[in-house]
């Protein structure tokens, strides 16, 4: 029997499995990749009795996959909060899948494992974004506001850390990442004592002002659009930069188009945080797009698509309003 520990390689994924390994150590197999590397499934070749754990990755871009190893007789655990399509019901397939767009995978975790390590699913929901989620699950814990500072700042970072075209990119794999983590039950001792968190404060500080120097390319009531050249900052940056956007800006959407180096952009879209609705919707009518209400994507949006992709973007959101 081997276990397989398949997880998206930003905050949500990395602190939702450092919350189950806590809880449950085992020796496993780790796969993981860039934020937008969400077939993972498919690296697996499952076999009779495997234990595969799921977190944070999209099954509608996992359904083969997924199929596959149930025909081969793994067991799978599935916890995540995208658009799942349609979910297989198999007696070796346990989902715990939920598209609100104030949970996520963490926090499903978390629930999981009835709070065991609350604080962080805190630094995974401040990471994704979720404001309002982290400081009301984090109520329980009087935590103070200098602390919650800090938490936030590292689900910021670890965040940060998904972000590239390739794994070149980032600061840290996200499995190395992960495994500098986990010596660590409470994030104060990582964020004190770990280099590893210099290293990604040091380099989020240095992109960010690159990436607030620039101008909007389209802005109107409805929301802003970002080009971003084709750099490793800017690739690192993409993702962190709309969700500063989104939350300085509350009742605008915000896509973030970041050149390829092989043509084309890649594109994180942020509904307005007052809503939280319509991003999968823009995401969904291309064909390398998906996500969630929230926040979603498309991996390789064509240059000649821009202008649609414009005018989507725009006709969603206002419909929104």
């Amino acid at each position: 029997m081997t276990i397989y520990d398949i997880f998206n390689g930003d905050a949500d994924g990395i602190c939702a499995l450092h919350q189950l390994r806590l809880a449950h150590p085992a020796k496993s197999i780790l796969v993981t990749g860039v934020k937008r590397d969400t077939s993972l499934l498919a690296q697996v070749q499952a076999e009779v009795d495997d234990q595969i754990t799921v977190l944070d990755i999209a099954m509608s871009k996992n359904r083969e996959a997924l199929l596959l190893a149930l025909d081969r007789g793994a067991q799978v655990r599935y916890f995540d909060h995208h658009i799942p399509g349609d979910i297989p019901t198999h007696p070796q397939l346990t989902t715990f899948i939920d598209t609100c767009p104030n949970i996520c995978t963490s926090l499903l975790v978390n629930n999981h494992l009835n709070g065991q390590f609350l604080i962080w699913a805190v630094v995974a929901a401040f990471g994704d974004n979720m404001h309002e989620s982290a400081i009301n699950a984090s109520k329980t814990l009087q935590l103070s506001t200098t602390q919650l500072d800090a938490l936030q700042k590292l689900g910021e970072c670890i965040n940060y850390n998904a972000y590239g075209e390739s794994l070149q990119d980032l600061y840290f794999h996200p499995a190395e990442l992960y495994q500098i983590m986990h010596h660590h039950r409470d994030p104060f001792t990582f964020i004190h004592e770990e280099p590893a968190f210099e290293t990604l404060k040091n380099g989020y500080i240095a992109d960010i002002a690159l990436a607030q120097k620039l101008k909007p390319e389209v802005e109107n009531t409805t929301g802003t659009i970002y080009l971003l050249p084709d750099a490793p900052w800017s690739r690192r940056i993409s993702g962190v930069f709309g969700n500063l956007l989104a939350t300085a800006f509350p009742f605008k959407a915000h896509a973030i188009l970041t050149k390829r180096t092989n043509g084309g952009f890649v594109v994180s879209v942020r509904a307005p945080l007052a809503r939280k609705n319509g991003a999968e919707k823009v995401c969904e009518q291309f064909e390398t797009g998906g996500g969630r209400k929230g926040a979603a994507g498309i991996n390789c949006l064509p240059e000649n698509q821009f202008d649609r992709f414009n005018q989507i973007f725009n006709t969603t959101f206002s419909h929104n309003a």
